[in-house]
């Protein structure tokens, strides 16, 4: 829809392209009146992408204007059609009262809606951050700032230019800002282009300090080396900052992440482990995400899936969060009592960072008032625990404002119903006592009025349209007295209207008009109120979010059977009875089978060999899940546990095809194995799965093989290589902590059962065609492959099936090299006669491959 009658040559439409002008990039809602309107080209891409009815208008010239508009009321629906689509949307709202505007309304933006930067819950997933990231890049080095504009948060990481896509794919924004002329990232996320000074960190430094007010970088806590972070956070702000000209009020100190106290995990890690994201989609709960989440609030999921993708390194960290989950998981009804007080916390990050922004509604403040309510219990929950009640803030001043502030339920937006609780204004009481007096004065001037006039039937009552009136039929209309004024005429009846009648309904509509003013004012008041006290809302919802992950990592282990780890600084890798969290829960109970799982200085390379179907790769997964958890604070599931702190953990199972790069299969594998070769440290964990397939035998192998050897020779980390490749095995012969394994498989004439169980030694032979016959493979197929098998162990070619009508591609007749070697007297020859034998052999070989 569209409003009508729209001049386009007006100081109006002169004052839509000045602001036009400074958001050129985005599609502009023009507030007029209850509409917000989009013109020219706007109006033909938002009609395009929302469906809507383009129209125009004559701009005074020959061309027309094209124009299209959506309600404001709903607005919000139409602002996340277009940010889902990658628009950005700039809102302009009317910033004076028009009935007391001289000359065109002022008009300004208040805010830009991007994928990357906002705020409403219907653009917001509740259990996950929206984060809008800014990459700078340098030699070899790289900067990453991360910010949450829905809850605040800031983040600078220094990286190593190979680390970028691995940040990316941890944070998964949904906006990358880079500096004109950076290399597109592979990211889906919507690229923001901005000017390279942006990123200058000296000036970036100078941005950071003015807006958190500190004297310098050392009070953010970031140092020299941070340069490249401090460019990408201060080009992050000032972009920011032009997308909420209200200011950044809830915008955290950001923090600074380095590697030294993470463990590192990268894109194929995560995804192989399904730490937050299945490799199917339709297993959405099957990921360690979905087994530990029993987190709820949802600051508490939020920050359950960080902790789960930025694990720790930090041994005392660890410690302290293993501490915090034994106590809880040792004595349930503690932690009955913290869910149960956590259970009813709303987002206090989001709404706190709404109010502060003045974003908030009625409602939201409202459940930010529940909130504060349950604050108490809350930290008569956490005595003890992990230091959280020590300082905690209850915010009880805020609470009791909001409390006496705001009606028991406020409505969704103001106007819709009371959102001020009677009794908190006198000023608002007595205009709400003018309006709800409407019936007694009604029932009094009926019965005055039909004493007065006589007529029995006389009524007063109330339209929107019309207003108040005297209701008479015209059978009466002898008896209307003189000073009744016509107001409306019906079938059957006049009404009137009186003096008195009307000037009552002057104060009651104005009365309406007031208490909406007054309204508006005291909720303002009671958001800023809650506005001013971000910092404290932010720090206690950081404690409650922390102790429902740590009330989540408890329940989990109490009721999976996890146990505490031991870690230490060393190089042990200790799992007893280990499990895979995840395929345990999809199977029946104590129906896992579990293995023991042992690496130190003395056996640093496991070779696993074994044939399909049988387990390699959920083993090398569930050590993989064991570290993550063990260093998340996660209890892990086995029956005893003992880790070594790993800097980096490195997990290849599986690949598939890169289309978009043009990669295949066999160069996925090849990358991401170099990737591991460059970036694994001593004390790194390595999982590796069947590498070297996609090419030759002879080819796989040997890269295989040699795969083994620098991982054992050059990196030194611990390593599990699960693998076909059967030569593999004579590693253990030729290097000293190299150990080989197998998983058991039981053969009983023609049929295999899968035992699922680590046992030491290689595995004497492969059961692929065993595999290919329960797959559904024909009889003949599986008859012709083991006849094919047992020829090419035996070392000789292999003939095609005889057949009447074809001779044998390889006829099975002995060739005179064969011949001749079988004819060889070895023992009767002297050391010349060898010599002179091995020259003829020579010859005949040539002589065939000619």
């Amino acid at each position: 829809m569209t409003l009508p009658g729209i001049d386009l040559s007006t100081p109006l439409m002169q004052q839509y392209r000045e602001i036009k002008a400074r958001h050129r990039n985005a599609i502009l809602l023009f507030r007029m009146g209850d509409f917000y309107e989009m013109f020219e080209q706007d109006a033909e891409v938002g009609a395009r992408a929302l469906g809507l009815t383009l129209t125009s208008r004559n701009n005074g010239a020959a061309a027309e204007t094209p124009l299209a508009g959506v309600p404001v009321k709903a607005a919000a629906q139409y602002v996340r059609k277009l940010v889902e689509k990658g628009f950005r949307v700039a809102i302009c709202e009317q910033v004076e009262d028009p009935k007391t505007a001289k000359g065109v309304v002022k008009r300004a933006v208040v805010e830009v809606v991007t994928p990357g930067a906002v705020m409403a819950d219907d653009l917001l997933q509740e259990g996950r951050n929206t984060f809008l990231v800014a990459v700078a890049l340098g030699a070899g080095r790289a900067g990453l700032a991360a910010a949450d504009l829905s809850t605040g948060e800031f983040v600078v990481e220094r990286l190593r230019t190979e680390e970028v896509d691995a940040a990316l794919a941890r944070y998964r924004p949904s906006e990358i800002v880079v500096a004109e002329g950076a290399a597109p990232s592979a990211s889906p996320a919507l690229l923001t282009r901005r000017e390279a000074w942006e990123f200058d960190p000296a000036l970036a430094a100078d941005e950071l300090t003015r807006h958190f007010k500190v004297a310098s970088l050392e009070g953010l806590g970031l140092e020299a080396e941070d340069a490249l972070a401090v460019g990408a956070a201060g080009a992050l702000l000032r972009y920011l900052a032009e997308l909420q000209p209200g200011g950044l009020p809830h915008l955290r100190r950001p923090v600074a992440r380095r590697g030294e106290g993470i463990l590192y995990l990268d894109a194929m890690t995560r995804r192989n482990l399904e730490v937050v994201d299945p490799l199917r989609p339709e297993g959405e709960s099957a990921t360690l995400l979905g087994v530990l989440d029993r987190t709820v609030t949802p600051m508490g999921a939020r920050l359950l899936r960080q902790w789960l993708l930025h694990p720790l390194a930090d041994l005392a960290a660890i410690g302290r969060r293993h501490d915090a989950v034994a106590l809880l998981a040792g004595d349930e009804g503690r932690r009955r009592r913290l869910t149960s007080a956590l259970d009813g916390v709303r987002d206090l990050e989001r709404l706190g960072a709404r109010a502060a922004a003045r974003r908030a509604n009625p409602r939201d403040l409202g459940a930010l008032r529940d909130s504060i309510a349950r604050l108490p219990a809350v930290r008569d929950a956490l005595r003890g625990l992990y230091g959280l009640d020590e300082g905690f803030d209850a915010l009880g001043d805020l609470g009791a404002v909001l409390t006496a502030g705001l009606a028991d339920r406020p409505p969704a937006a103001l106007g819709d119903s009371d959102t001020v609780r009677s009794g908190f204004d006198a000023e608002l009481d007595g205009l709400r006592v003018l309006r709800d007096g409407g019936r007694e004065f009604i029932a009094n001037l009926q019965a005055r009025e039909r004493a007065r006039t006589g007529i029995a039937s006389l009524k007063v009552g109330y339209n929107r349209v019309f207003g108040y009136y005297i209701e008479i039929t015209k059978a009466n209309a002898a008896a209307v007295p003189a000073d009744y004024e016509r107001r409306q005429t019906l079938t059957g009846a006049e009404r009137y209207v009186t003096p008195e009648l009307k000037g009552y309904e002057a104060k009651v509509l104005g009365a309406e008009e007031e208490i909406a003013r007054r309204e508006e004012q005291l909720f303002a008041s009671l958001r800023d109120e809650a506005g001013t006290r971000i910092t404290r809302i932010q720090e206690s919802a950081a404690r409650v979010a922390a102790a429902d992950v740590l009330a989540s990592f408890a329940d989990a282990a109490a009721k999976e059977r996890y146990v505490r780890p031991f870690l230490a600084v060393d190089f042990t890798l200790d799992l007893a009875a280990c499990r895979h969290p995840v395929v345990e829960r999809m199977m029946p109970r104590e129906a896992f089978i579990p293995n023991d799982v042992r690496l130190d200085a003395t056996r640093q390379i496991m070779i696993v060999t074994g044939p399909n179907m049988a387990g390699k790769s959920t083993v090398l997964r569930q050590v993989g899940l064991a570290v993550l958890m063990a260093q998340a604070g996660s209890f892990v599931a086995a029956d005893a546990a003992a880790i070594g702190i790993v800097d980096r953990l490195f997990t290849r199972v599986g690949a598939s095809d890169d289309l978009a790069r043009g990669q295949s299969t066999f160069m996925v594998e090849m990358s991401e194995t170099a990737a591991i070769l460059h970036s694994a440290t001593r004390r790194s964990l390595v999982l590796l799965d069947e590498i070297g397939r996609g090419t030759s035998t002879y080819d796989g192998v040997a890269i295989a093989w040699a795969v083994a050897e620098y991982l054992h020779e050059q990196v030194g980390c611990k390593t599990i290589f699960a693998t076909h490749y059967h030569e593999l095995t004579q590693l253990e012969e030729r290097f000293p902590r190299v150990v080989n394994m197998n998983v058991a498989v039981h053969e009983s004439g023609d049929e295999v059962v899968f035992l699922h169980r680590l046992r030491p030694g290689g595995a004497d032979r492969s059961y692929g065609i065993h595999v290919a016959r329960l797959a559904g493979l024909p009889d003949a197929v599986v008859g012709r492959a083991r006849e094919v098998l047992g020829t090419l162990e035996a070392g000789h070619r292999v003939a095609a099936p005889a057949r009447r009508d074809q001779l044998a591609l390889f006829p099975a007749t002995e060739g005179p090299l064969a011949a001749a070697l079988k004819a060889i007297d070895v023992d009767g020859l002297t050391p010349r006669e060898a010599l002179a034998r091995l020259a003829e052999l020579q010859t005949l070989a040539r002589e065939r491959d000619r």
